[in-house]
């Protein structure tokens, strides 16, 4: 949904790709300085992480940020001209 490749996350977060694909399989293996960055890039990308009963209707979980109309450049719009 994000288009973000396990390369790039690994490029973002700082990880190896390795530890990607481990996240990936088995988070349980994971350390917590490896979760917070990958949390991280996920936020930048838009992705909300949601505390058990934070929104009023269920438990934890996730979902897209609600971007405004003049809330600048979503990710999936940018590029080498307008990243800086």
């Amino acid at each position: 949904m994000l288009g973000l490749t396990p390369e790039a996350l690994a490029a973002e977060s700082k990880l190896t790709l390795a530890t990607i694909e481990t996240l990936e399989t088995d988070v349980s293996s994971a350390d917590a300085k490896s979760l917070v960055a990958v949390r991280s890039v996920l936020e930048a990308h838009g992705v909300l992480f949601l505390a058990n009963g934070s929104d009023g209707n269920g438990g934890a979980g996730i979902r897209f940020k609600h971007w405004a109309e003049d809330g600048g450049t979503r990710p999936e719009n940018l590029n080498a001209t307008n990243d800086d």
